[in-house]
């Protein structure tokens, strides 16, 4: 039920300079998904009356992907006066003017704090009938982080930041987590009188809290216990930590929902993933985007599955697959590359070392070894012969071949599409199939085997092969 007396402001508009990246900072992907959009799909669990996000670098960018998962957040952009204060006070003024609920603030780049702490946080702030609530921690390493400075009887006295902090103040182990909840007319009588006097010349949210202190308002905290829920990104080395944290806690949840996982260690999954009861996944093994794995299904080692669907009792080993639908009961791999449009029918088999795109194999058809099956479509029960390849490609464009049912296809062969081999047809080995081949028939083109006899001793004199022919007796 929406909370009519909560908006949500998301502060996104920061360049994040430390990433060293031409892909702005809360683009980059965090378990399937970019970081801002964790902090966004949290916003909207909270069920808010209105969530509000604060954009600048790469405005576009943001708002592009901002309008497709949370359409019904307000944009605002943030002007050139910097810093977190002048953002929140441009989402303030983007509100409702009869709104006088509690405004939450979240950053962007805190992609692990989840809704249940928000709510505790909200509660907290609620029930003790505070003007503003923050979020706090103790990391092991508080450097980078602004500290809370409390007055003797525990009560908030200010924040500092790292960069105007004295030496004993930086000696506060206590930090701000960059996460508050203020009432909204708390924001509005103060927000216009925060100053840039300080190292970075801008507008600190967090000057509000001496402000209101000053004011006689209270201020509260709620510490948080695990500090990494709370943990920005601003790295690489910190998005790499972030990551492994997060894959930790899906990883989990899988195994106690009934999937094996053989080394969490080595195995990443992303949040979108669905895996069932009773899959099992071995070492080295990525599942990516939208796959889905159904119950039974073995999964790896050393496999990776993008937007895949694998069936029941499927078995997909050392194989990347993308876009690939995998059939109950069939069998991928070891070495297998599945490009897009990939479908293996139930009991199918794609084997070592075979590429397919495009490329629909029917029921308990086997494509075993060594071949390259693109733009063909393959009934039910046919072998494809090792070594085999479809020439889809005239230079121009693709064609298609069709093979039908109960074929038997001979080692070394090549379809030069268009072509089609009909139900039950035979092909011997070498042949290259250049027209249609009909039901039931045997398509061979090898030229008749000769031997020239003496040939490596008249052609080769002197070498190994000449001299281990002569003392065979057959050179």
């Amino acid at each position: 039920m929406t909370d009519p007396r909560l908006a949500v402001i998301v502060l996104a508009a920061g360049q994040g300079t430390r990433m060293k990246s031409a892909t702005p900072k809360l683009l980059h992907e965090l378990a399937g998904a970019p970081i801002v959009s964790h902090v966004l799909a949290t916003a909207k669990a909270l069920d808010a009356a209105h969530v509000l996000t604060v954009v600048r670098h790469e405005r576009d960018r943001l708002v592009e992907l901002i309008s497709v998962e949370l359409p019904e957040a307000i944009v605002v952009d943030q002007d050139e006066q910097a810093g977190t204060g002048r953002a929140v006070e441009l989402a303030v003024a983007a509100l409702p003017d009869d709104f006088d609920g509690d405004v939450l603030v979240l950053n962007g780049d805190v992609p692990l704090l989840d809704a249940a702490t928000l709510e505790a946080l909200l509660t907290t702030h609620r029930a003790g009938d505070a003007d503003a609530t923050l979020l706090t921690s103790e990391p092991a390493d508080p450097t980078g982080y602004g500290r809370v400075l409390r007055a003797v009887d525990g009560s908030i006295e200010r924040i500092v930041e790292q960069k105007d902090a004295t030496a004993a103040e930086l000696a506060t182990r206590e930090v701000n987590a960059g996460v508050y909840l203020f009432g909204v007319e708390s924001l509005r009588d103060h927000l216009a009188s925060l100053s840039t006097e300080n190292a970075q010349g801008e507008k600190y949210l967090t000057d509000l809290v001496a402000a209101l202190r000053a004011a006689g308002s209270s201020v509260t905290a709620l510490p948080v216990g695990d500090a990494w829920i709370v943990e920005g990104i601003n790295d690489r080395a910190q998005l790499s930590a972030a990551a492994a944290r997060l894959n930790a806690l899906i990883v989990r949840g899988w195994q106690l929902a009934g999937v094996t996982i053989q080394d969490p260690a080595t195995t990443w999954i992303d949040l979108t993933v669905t895996l069932a009861p009773d899959v099992t996944v071995l070492p080295g093994t990525q599942l990516k985007g939208a796959t889905i794995v159904a119950t039974g299904a073995t999964i790896g080692p050393d496999t990776t599955l993008v937007d895949c669907e694998i069936g029941e009792r499927a078995t997909v080993k050392r194989t990347d697959a993308t876009l690939a639908v995998i059939g109950d009961d069939a069998t991928v791999g070891p070495f297998s590359y599945l490009r897009p449009g990939t479908i293996l029918h139930a009991d199918g088999k794609i084997g070592t070392f075979v590429e397919t795109k495009n490329a629909v194999i029917g029921r308990g058809s086997k494509v075993p070894h060594l071949s390259y099956i693109g733009d063909t479509e393959v009934g039910e029960g046919s072998n494809i012969g090792a070594g085999t390849i479809v020439a889809n490609y005239d230079g121009v464009n693709k064609h298609r071949t069709q093979v039908g049912s109960q074929v038997r296809t001979g080692s070394h062969n090549v379809f030069v599409a268009p072509v089609r081999i009909g139900d039950g047809a035979y092909s011997g080995a070498g042949t290259v199939i250049r027209k249609n081949v009909p039901a039931g028939a045997l398509a061979v083109n090898v030229a008749p085997q000769r031997n020239i006899e003496g040939w490596v001793a008249a052609n080769r004199p002197g070498t190994e092969a000449a001299r281990a022919a002569e003392e065979s007796g057959n050179s």
